[in-house]
Order: structure tokens, then sequence, then C-alpha cells
């Protein structure tokens, strides 16, 4: 039986979505990890009995939620490449990856200060 190459658009959306969104992953991460330290850094007195090593796991839990967050732009980028205007949203979805990344900053540092910050001691 020969084999045969089938051109699934699906799956063609998918692998591109991978290449495009996985190694901003690390910027994302890079950044989140940077607005959670410049907070104990600049409050450093505040946030020194909080850290102990169940705050690690809870840390951890939170990045965990991060990330699972950041696979929401696959539910707009694969359907967007496979619509009629997949050639214009190739060229506009750093928009969508900037307007996450400062969303997530934006939750960052309200979660941090509205529920952290006030019950470290």
């Amino acid at each position: 039986m020969p084999s045969e190459v089938t051109s699934d658009p699906t799956r063609g959306a998918f692998g591109g979505a991978i290449r495009y969104w996985e190694p901003r992953r690390f910027a994302y991460n890079l950044v989140l990890t940077a607005v959670a330290t410049g907070w104990v850094v600049t409050t450093w007195p505040h946030f020194r009995d909080a850290l102990t090593w169940p705050s690690f796991g809870k840390l951890l839990v939170l990045a965990g939620l991060a990330n699972a967050c950041y696979c929401a732009a696959y539910l707009v980028d694969i359907p967007m490449q496979l619509s009629g205007v997949s050639a214009m949203w190739r060229r506009w979805r750093f928009g969508l990856w900037l307007a996450g990344m400062l969303f997530a900053v934006l939750i960052a540092n309200y979660w941090i200060a509205d529920e952290i910050y006030p019950f470290a001691q």
C-alpha cells in the first residue's frame, strides 16, 4: 500500500500555532517571574516571613495556572488560521501575545497586591 500524504488543514494550523506560541512562552514566564521578583525585592522586609517551603508549593501552582492560561491563545489562533483571514492574522498575532502578556502582568500585580501582600507579615 503506497503511503499517501494527506493535507489536513487543522493539523497544519495546530503545528503552526505550536511553532509560533511555544517559543514565546519563555518570554511570558520570564516577564511574570520578573513581576513577582520585583514585588519581593522592593518590599523585602514585608515578604521575609512569607517565604516558606509551603509558599513555594503555592507559587508553583500559580505558575502552572499562568501557563494554563497561556494556552488560551490556541483557542483563538487555530480558528483564525483556518479562516479566510489567515494571512492577515499571521501578521497580527503578535498583538494577541502582547495583549495577553499585559493582561497577565495586570492579573499578577493585582493578585500579589490584593491577595498575597496583605497576608504577608
